[in-house]
């Protein structure tokens, strides 16, 4: 990531997640991976993929699918618009938790 960041121009994926699929079987994006400006459509930069590889270790760490039980709108009203994020485990380890956290405020 680090490496694609640094080109000259900067490349950026815009839809990095663990199973690295743009759309699902029904061509529906994956939201749970997508940063708040992403989801709202915005202009955005390297930073949505920093976004994203905290959703990655977050969902590595916890062995869940980021915002399960929620569909795509709901993601999207939850993350883009209530500003809402993936819950730390009390247990997490904090340097790992720090990481994420770190990459949800770029």
């Amino acid at each position: 990531m680090n490496y694609l960041h640094n080109c000259n121009p900067v490349i950026v994926h815009r839809d990095l997640k663990s199973p690295n699929l743009l759309v699902d079987k029904n061509w529906v994006l994956k939201a749970e991976w997508m940063a708040p400006e992403v989801l709202r459509n915005e202009p955005s930069n390297e930073k949505c993929d920093v976004y994203s590889f905290g959703v990655i270790l977050w969902e590595l760490i916890t062995l869940k699918q980021p915002w399960g039980g929620m569909n795509p709108m709901q993601v999207v009203g939850a993350v883009g618009f209530q500003h809402r994020r993936l819950e730390i485990p009390d247990d997490m380890n904090p340097a790992i938790a720090d990481i994420i956290k770190k990459c949800w405020q770029t």
